[in-house]
């Protein structure tokens, strides 16, 4: 099918920031490469058009309530997981964010960010998107579902909910009331609180100052190492399930007694790409390779 370009109108003490330079290549003594995520060379105008800083919109983790959504709120991060029937693919994971403050929805097709205005009617269930626009970069790779993303906004009249255990989906509808698009919503509501650190990698930890506060609807991490405080940032990429990821770790420089697990705790943050719960009380945090990394108890009130 040929594809049409998308333009309707559519803390006391100094402190040590980890964000510009991985602390888990400091601890193994290896170097970071920064290749493109299709493994090919790309310009970096490519990578960065001119008008991306104007239409991208930072992805923040929003708590998103069961009984908002039976009200029919349309809010937050959404990952695109159908289209049409068929699965969403793109050479970035495809994702809707939407801000009802502004009425403005933003989001990644597959290959272009996108951004416009949205408008919807909990009362009559309807849905539409109005001044909507992309980058124009160029997709490559075959099989990606840009353009019927594109096309089923534009399609799109009505909307409705489901809830399958721990997740939330959003359906669009089209004006025939034909499911067009399905959504998810990764609800991290068990993540949100304060937590102590009881595990980390295989070594148990006794010492009940090594807390973590996870600020789920500000997308922010607060703790102690046992030794220093630490705040950094929370984020999904939308790729999977719970997945998530810490950065812009930063802590304060109090010299750390040699039994103090202050590094393997960073370096666990760090590595951190899947939270699970186990229980009402404790929470997993799993590495890319699935191994278990940091173990969470909720902290007493």
């Amino acid at each position: 099918m040929k594809k049409e370009i998308f333009t309707f109108m559519i803390a006391a003490g100094a402190v040590m920031s980890l964000g510009s330079c991985s602390l888990l290549n400091k601890v193994t003594g290896k170097s970071e490469s920064a290749p493109n995520e299709s493994g090919k060379e790309i310009s970096q105008e490519a990578v960065l058009p001119h008008d991306r800083e104007h239409i991208a919109a930072k992805k923040e983790i929003k708590t998103y309530t069961s009984e908002e959504i039976a009200k029919g709120v349309v809010k937050g991060d959404w990952a695109i997981e159908k289209v049409y029937g068929k699965n969403a693919v793109g050479e970035k994971a495809p994702f809707l964010k939407f801000e009802p403050s502004e009425g403005r929805v933003y989001g990644n097709n597959g290959c272009n960010m996108l951004n416009g205005g949205y408008k919807y009617n909990a009362a009559d269930s309807t849905i539409t998107f109005t001044k909507l626009a992309t980058t124009m970069m160029m997709c490559a790779k075959e099989g990606i579902t840009d353009y019927e993303i594109n096309r089923a906004l534009d399609a799109t009249r009505f909307y409705t909910w489901e809830i399958k255990g721990d997740d939330y989906y959003l359906y669009f509808l089209d004006a025939d009331k034909n499911k067009v698009m399905e959504l998810m919503h990764q609800n991290f509501d068990f993540l949100n609180g304060a937590w102590n650190v009881t595990r980390i990698n295989d070594t148990r930890v006794t010492n009940p100052d090594v807390q973590l506060v996870i600020d789920v609807p500000e997308g922010k991490v607060h703790g102690n190492t046992g030794c220093n405080i630490l705040n950094g940032s929370l984020e999904t990429d939308m790729e999977a399930a719970n997945s998530i990821s810490f950065s812009a770790i930063a802590t304060t420089r109090m010299a750390c007694p040699p039994e103090n697990n202050e590094t393997e705790l960073l370096v666990a943050l760090e590595e951190a790409s899947t939270a699970k719960p186990i229980s009402p009380r404790e929470v997993i945090l799993l590495n890319s390779q699935g191994k278990q990394i940091l173990l969470l108890t909720r902290a007493a009130d």
